[in-house]
């Protein structure tokens, strides 16, 4: 049995950061947000930046390497996520509405933490101690520290970390190759058309409504959704993510309900698009129907697109593209939304078709290396999660 000791104690302290006004334009060094653990890492392409030049008056707000930033204000989702710093960049300042938990050394390791705060375990208690609202979600430092979690002897510890930090370091891996095939995928684009905001190549432009079909989903009720995973899945913008669908999160519809709601059933091609909240941290939530994905509806707020007379690949980089973005022009209300107005409006490069199907013939050749990265991912992820719940049960020691 592992021991159990409060977070309190597994940490020298648990403390948010200074609120610092940050800017665009701005320099120096760099500033700890939100965003900047989006994907559980340090991601040092988002720091904010406040012209601060003279560290020295905020030395006991930068980070040591092995602390631990965590979200407690975010929305539920995101809600206890954390990522570890391991030294880079070499002076981070902490700013606000981030935890930093710096761990007591003397019993516990930095790595071994950092791993145990990603485990469904400690995300069950963090559940237990949130603070819910409609969009957004908090906890406080005063109930983080009362959790308990499991601490071993450090040797245990050590070893418990060795064992993860090797399945992680694999599953780091998969995504980096799949990352690089997307970074391919753009760059072809961009060298076989050009920008398409700046239009270098000059190519002739048209409105996107000339172009597309565009459908808007049905306002399916929660009431009659189905418990069955065999039955039809429904497609909405909660699930779409800049890198996919999250099938797994989906509601389900009866397949003796459908009549007259064929038309919103989602083909292989087609293009799906979250008109609320479309952008996130993470990019645009947009995304092409594969043959991977699951048999789905078009819910409500959500956009459907297929192409005329236009190459169904090449219309959805168009659509990818930050040009889509600075024209949409999201409307802040309540809930930040793009309209289908915003979208047939959108203007596009129209090279000529056979330019574009020699774009898509190339991208299919990418996608299939691509689909085989992320079917090694989904093995190297599900290692893991193995070994991540195992590791707390005392069963890798």
């Amino acid at each position: 049995m592992i021991p159990l000791v409060t977070i309190k104690d597994a940490f020298e302290f648990v403390r948010n950061g200074l609120s610092i006004k940050q800017s665009e334009n701005s320099v120096g060094f760099p500033i700890t947000r939100i965003e900047t653990i989006w994907n559980s890492t340090i991601d040092i392409n988002r720091f904010g930046y406040a012209d601060i030049i003279d560290v020295e008056k905020y030395k006991n707000n930068l980070l040591d390497e092995g602390d631990i930033l965590m979200s407690h204000i975010n929305s539920p989702k995101h809600l206890g996520k954390s990522a570890i710093y391991e030294g880079t960049p070499k002076q981070l300042i902490h700013g606000m509405n981030l935890l930093n938990l710096r761990p007591n050394r003397n019993i516990s390791l930095p790595k071994y933490l950092h791993f145990y705060l990603n485990s469904d375990n400690f995300k069950n208690q963090i559940k237990k101690i949130s603070n819910q609202s409609v969009n957004q979600a908090s906890f406080s430092s005063g109930n983080l520290k009362k959790l308990k979690i499991p601490l071993p002897s450090l040797l245990e510890q050590q070893k418990i970390a060795s064992v993860l930090d090797a399945a992680d370091s694999l599953r780091q891996k998969d995504q980096q190759l799949i990352e690089k095939y997307n970074a391919l995928s753009q760059s072809l684009f961009l060298d076989m058309f050009g920008d398409p905001e700046t239009n270098p190549m000059r190519w002739e432009k048209s409105i996107a409504d000339t172009f597309i079909d565009l459908l808007t989903g049905f306002a399916f009720k929660s009431k009659d959704y189905s418990n069955d995973e065999n039955d039809i899945n429904l497609c909405g913008g909660l699930i779409i993510t800049p890198s996919g669908i999250e099938w797994n999160k989906s509601n389900y519809w009866r397949r003796d309900k459908l009549d007259g709601l064929e038309k919103y059933r989602i083909i292989e091609g087609d293009i799906v698009m979250a008109m609320d909240r479309p952008w996130i941290s993470s990019g645009f939530k947009i995304h092409k129907i594969t043959r991977n994905d699951k048999e789905s509806l078009l819910v409500q707020r959500t956009a459907r697109i297929r192409g005329k007379n236009i190459n169904q690949d090449f219309l959805y980089f168009l659509f990818k593209h930050t040009a889509f973005e600075k024209q949409a022009h999201t409307t802040e209300t309540t809930v930040p939304h793009i309209s289908p107005k915003d979208i047939r409006k959108y203007e596009l490069i129209i090279p000529p078709i056979a330019l574009q199907n020699q774009f898509a013939e190339r991208i299919q050749s990418i996608e299939t290396q691509k689909h085989l990265a992320q079917a090694s991912l989904q093995k190297s992820e599900a290692l893991f999660n193995s070994l991540l719940q195992r590791a707390f049960k005392g069963e890798l020691t």
